[in-house]
């Protein structure tokens, strides 16, 4: 990427806002989905139980396919992170919960989809990241901010099977994430580059990206991402995603088929 090209991305990172029609601008509830960003950068301020247990209820009341709950939540705080994994919470966060698809709880009263293994983890993906995204706003209405890792400090689907072994998971428990959680220190970050509804959105049958406009948004996501992230880049990430993928890809294979 050309020096031009660095600046320019960054620029219209800055200028990013979401799209609000005026008449909505000061709905609440909609004014906290829109501001919420990924922090990586937390106080020393606890969480209060109170607003702990909200964020869990948030979770538990979660929308899921004919009702299943095909969900597990890991909860963590600081001193138990660190007597389970060796390390620190990711961020100087406060809390954490690994989110976890849910096959096998379901089973022992009910088998739903028994020959339909790829179905049935689908829709407990889908259920899991419903609850995860619940939990995420729930958060964020009460101030407290969060960050979803799908492999920073081995959180998430890129290391089932070390997590497996660390949280004595059974067969159709699927660790997909982990969200940390506390107060932000510091300001929130700009809104990453999100491309447009138009690209996004189709009525009548499917329409294929623009080409530059795709090339634009790599190019801001790039550019984003270097200059967030002090001592990496946009390409070195992806290359640690590429060197755990397969064996992710072969513990999905033998936990789901």
């Amino acid at each position: 990427m050309r020096p031009s090209q660095y600046v320019t991305a960054l620029w219209r990172i800055l200028q990013g806002r979401p799209r609000v029609p005026k008449s909505l601008q000061e709905n609440a509830a909609l004014r906290i989905i829109l501001a919420r960003r990924s922090v990586r950068s937390f106080s020393s301020v606890e969480i209060p139980a109170d607003a702990w247990d909200a964020i869990l209820e948030a979770g538990r009341v979660a929308p899921s396919t004919v009702n299943l709950q095909s969900w597990s939540f890991a909860l963590f705080d600081r001193v138990s992170w660190r007597k389970a994994f060796g390390a620190a919470l990711p961020f100087n966060a406060q809390r954490a919960i690994i989110i976890l698809a849910d096959g096998h709880r379901a089973r022992q009263v009910i088998q739903a989809f028994p020959e339909s293994p790829l179905v049935e983890y689908t829709i407990a993906v889908m259920n899991a990241s419903l609850a995860a995204m619940n939990m995420n706003v729930a958060a964020e209405a009460l101030g407290i901010s969060s960050v979803m890792l799908s492999e920073t400090g081995r959180a998430g689907l890129l290391d089932i099977a070390w997590l497996r072994d660390k949280l004595a998971l059974p067969a159709g428990v699927i660790p997909l994430m982990t969200i940390v959680f506390g107060y932000a220190r510091g300001g929130y970050p700009p809104m990453p580059p999100k491309l447009p509804n138009e690209m996004l959105c189709f009525t009548e049958s499917y329409h294929e990206a623009d080409t530059e406009q795709l090339e634009e948004w790599y190019r801001e996501m790039v550019a984003g991402y270097n200059s967030s992230h002090l001592g990496t880049t946009f390409q070195k990430q992806l290359d640690v995603y590429k060197s755990k993928i397969g064996a992710a890809e072969n513990e999905l294979r033998k936990s789901v088929l």
